[in-house]
C-alpha cells in the first residue's frame, strides 16, 4: 500500500468537474443524438456490442467521461492512456497487458486522449491490437479525423461527432451541481435561474468551463451567516473575458477564414466584420488575414475594381508596420470596402479555364513569331519571323496569332459587367471585333 505524503494530506477537494463525473448514461448530460433511446450509439452500448471508436467533438462535452462509463457499462478493463506523455515504449507495455487480460477472457478498453497528437508510428502501434480484439481501442479528438488520424486505423474504427453542449444543457448541469451532494448540496448558494444562464452562455458548450466557472463564483460570492449569496457583480469579475474556441493550426482556422471569405463575397459587411473580429481576438496572426485578403481582391473582385488590389497590399503593409491591436481598424477598413465591392470572378475562371488547357496540351509549341530570337540559328529556324510590333500600328494593334493552332479561338477571359469591368468589357469586345475583322 502506498504511503500518503504530507503534502497530499494538505491537498484541497478535487475540482467541481471531477467530483461530478457522471458515472451513468442516466447522469450524463447532451449528446442526445448519440446515446437517447433508440440512437446507434445508445444501443451498442445497452447490446455490449462497442467495438473501436473514435469520439471527434469540441472540448468539455464528455468524451473522456463517456468512455469511462462504456467501460463500466461492458464490464471491460479501463486504461487511460495519454497522447501527450505516451510514446512507442508506453504503448506496447499496454498492449502487451491487455493482450494477458484477453487470454484470461477479459476485454480492456483503452482510452487515448487527444489520438491527434500521436505520430503516424504511435497511430501504427495499436493497429495488431485492434485487428485482433486485443483492445478496444476508443480515441478522443477535437481535430477532424478524416486529416490527423492514420486512414488505416480510422478505417476500423467508428467515428461518433460529439456537438458541443446547448445552454439548456449546461444550466442543467449548472442546477445539478447546485444540488448535488458532490457539488454545492450541503450549502445554501443563492443564486437566480439569470446568473446560471449568464454562466451557460458564457462557457460556450463546454461543461469543463460552465462547472469550474460555477466553483470560482461560489467560493467568491459573499457569506451571510449560512447562505452564500451570489451577487451580478461577483459573476460579472469572474466572467470578465471570454476564451474564443480557436486553433490556428486546425479546423476551426479554416472553417473561420472560409466564412470571412464567403461573407465578403456574399456582399455581407456586417457578418464579414464579426467573423475578423472572431479571428483577430482569438490570436489570429493579422498579416495571414492581409494574405487572403490579397487573394480575394484578384479572384472575387478583379476587374471589377481594380483598386482592390492595391488596397489589400496596402493593408497587409500596415498591418507590417503597426500589428495588432491598432491593424484591426485597417483590415476593418478593407473588409468593409469588399464587402461593398462590385464582385467579378473572370479572372478567377480565365485562369482556371487555362490552367485545364495548360495541364492538358503541355507540349504545345510557342508560335514561331513571338520565340525570341537572340542567336543567329534561330533567326535560321524562323523564330520571330513574321513578328508585328502593335507599337508600330495606329490602332496598337495587329492580327498576328499568339496562340499555337490547335488553341486557336480559345477564350479564356470573359468580363462581367460588374463594376469597372463593364468599360474592360467594352473593351475587349472592341478588340475581338477588330481582330476578326483583320485576320488572314
Amino acid at each position: 500500500m502506498r504511503q500518503q505524503t504530507f503534502f497530499e494530506g494538505q491537498s484541497g477537494p478535487d475540482p467541481l468537474a471531477s467530483r461530478l463525473r457522471p458515472e451513468t448514461l442516466d447522469e450524463f448530460v447532451g449528446q442526445r443524438h448519440l446515446l437517447g433511446e433508440g440512437k446507434v450509439l445508445r444501443q451498442l452500448i445497452d447490446q455490449d456490442q462497442v467495438s473501436s471508436m473514435i469520439f471527434w467533438g469540441p472540448p468539455g462535452v464528455g468524451k473522456t467521461t463517456l468512455a469511462r462509463i462504456i467501460a463500466g457499462r461492458t464490464r471491460a478493463n479501463f486504461i487511460n492512456f495519454s497522447a501527450v506523455t505516451s510514446g512507442i515504449k508506453e504503448i506496447k507495455e499496454v498492449m502487451a497487458r491487455a493482450e494477458s487480460s484477453r487470454l484470461l477472457g477479459e476485454r480492456t478498453i483503452l482510452f487515448v486522449d487527444e489520438i491527434h497528437r500521436f505520430n503516424k508510428a504511435q497511430q501504427d502501434a495499436f493497429l495488431p491490437y485492434v485487428e485482433k480484439g486485443s483492445i478496444v481501442l476508443i480515441g478522443a479528438t477535437t481535430e477532424n479525423p478524416s486529416f490527423e488520424i492514420n486512414s488505416a486505423l480510422l478505417s476500423r474504427c467508428r467515428v461518433f461527432v460529439l456537438q458541443a453542449l446547448s445552454p439548456e444543457d449546461l444550466a442543467a448541469l449548472l442546477r445539478r451541481a447546485l444540488s448535488d451532494e458532490r457539488g454545492f448540496g450541503a450549502q445554501t448558494v443563492e443564486i437566480t435561474p439569470q446568473q446560471i444562464d449568464v454562466i451557460a452562455n458564457f462557457a460556450n458548450g463546454d461543461a469543463r468551463t460552465a462547472l469550474g466557472t460555477l466553483e470560482m463564483v461560489v467560493l467568491n460570492a459573499r457569506r451571510e451567516g449560512d447562505r452564500t449569496v451570489v451577487t451580478d457583480e461577483i459573476l460579472e469579475q469572474c466572467v470578465s473575458r471570454k476564451s474564443l474556441l480557436y486553433d490556428k493550426s486546425g479546423e476551426e482556422h479554416y472553417n473561420l477564414i472560409s466564412a470571412l471569405h464567403k461573407s465578403m463575397r456574399n456582399s455581407d459587411a456586417d457578418a464579414a466584420v464579426y467573423w475578423l473580429a472572431r479571428m483577430l481576438e482569438a490570436g489570429e496572426d493579422p498579416l495571414y488575414v492581409a494574405r487572403r485578403l490579397v487573394r480575394f481582391a484578384s479572384e472575387d473582385i478583379g476587374m471589377a475594381d481594380s483598386r482592390a488590389l492595391e488596397i489589400a497590399v496596402a493593408a497587409y503593409q500596415a498591418c507590417h508596420f503597426i500589428g495588432m491591436p491598432e491593424c484591426s481598424v485597417n483590415l476593418t477598413h478593407v473588409v468593409v470596402y469588399f464587402s461593398l465591392a462590385p464582385k467579378s470572378n473572370a479572372l478567377y475562371r480565365a485562369y482556371e479555364s487555362a490552367k485545364s488547357d495548360a495541364l492538358g496540351m503541355l507540349a504545345e509549341p510557342v508560335p514561331l513569331q513571338i520565340r525570341n530570337a537572340p542567336t543567329k540559328l534561330m533567326k535560321e529556324l524562323g523564330y520571330g519571323k513574321g513578328y508585328q510590333y502593335a507599337h508600330d500600328t495606329e490602332e496598337k494593334l495587329t492580327a498576328m496569332r499568339c496562340l499555337s493552332e490547335s488553341l486557336e479561338g480559345r477564350v479564356y477571359y470573359e468580363p462581367t459587367g460588374e463594376g469597372s469591368e463593364a468599360r474592360v468589357r467594352e473593351r475587349v469586345e472592341q478588340i475581338r471585333a477588330w481582330r476578326r475583322e483583320h485576320e488572314k
